[in-house]
C-alpha cells in the first residue's frame, strides 16, 4: 500500500438512527461506499474493520463531513416520506463485475413503489438465465436502502430474501407502500 499524502483513500462514517434501526453510513471522496443495517457497536465495528482492509484507510467518524451531513439529511427525509430518490455520489469500488451491473441498473431503473422480479433484473441486463445471480447480487449490494435491492422480489410474489433481514425488507417495501404496514 503506498501513501502518496492527498492520494491517500480517506474513508468517513456516522451511524444514523431509522424506523428499521442504526444505519452505518460510509464514504470516500468519490461518494457514499457502504450502508450497513442494524448497526449497534458489534456489527459497526466488523463492518469498520471490513472497510479498513477493503479501502486501505482506517475509517474516521465525522458525521459533520460535507457528504455524510447530505446523505443523513436524505436517509432522514427518506425515513419521514418526504423523499423518494437518494441525489449522492455513490462509489462502487466495493463491487464490481455482474454484481456491480445489476445494481446500477436497480438504482438507475427501478423506482420507489415499485419492485422488480430476479428474473426481470436479469434479463434487463441481457443475462436472462441468471435470477440466481441476481439474487447473489443482492446479497452483495454494498449500498441498500440508497441502491435499492428490498425493492427486488420472487416472481411469484415471494418477498425473497435480504441481507438485513426479512423484516427490514417488510418495512422499507411497507414504507415505499409497496406492502401494507404490518399490523403489529
Amino acid at each position: 500500500m503506498d501513501s502518496h499524502g492527498q492520494d491517500e483513500q480517506q474513508v468517513v462514517w456516522t451511524v444514523v438512527g431509522t424506523a428499521i434501526g442504526p444505519l452505518l453510513l460510509a464514504a470516500t471522496r468519490e461518494g457514499l461506499v457502504n450502508v450497513v443495517f442494524h448497526a449497534g457497536e458489534a456489527v459497526r465495528d466488523k463492518a469498520l474493520g471490513r472497510l479498513a482492509e477493503r479501502l486501505g484507510a482506517e475509517p474516521v467518524e465525522a458525521p459533520g463531513s460535507p457528504l455524510l451531513a447530505e446523505a443523513i439529511r436524505q436517509v432522514e427525509a427518506y425515513f419521514a416520506g418526504e423523499r423518494r430518490d437518494f441525489e449522492l455520489p455513490l462509489d462502487w469500488s466495493l463491487i464490481s463485475g455482474f454484481n456491480r451491473q445489476v445494481l446500477r441498473e436497480l438504482a438507475s431503473g427501478v423506482p420507489y413503489g415499485a419492485v422488480v422480479g430476479y428474473g426481470d433484473l436479469a434479463k434487463r441486463v441481457g443475462q436472462p438465465g441468471a435470477a440466481q445471480a441476481v439474487g447473489t447480487a443482492m446479497g452483495a449490494n454494498p449500498l441498500p436502502v440508497v441502491v435499492p435491492c428490498h425493492r427486488v422480489v420472487e416472481s411469484d410474489g415471494g418477498i425473497g430474501g435480504f441481507g438485513g433481514g426479512l423484516e427490514t425488507k417488510r418495512k422499507l417495501l411497507a414504507l415505499e407502500g409497496v406492502l401494507p404496514e404490518p399490523l403489529f
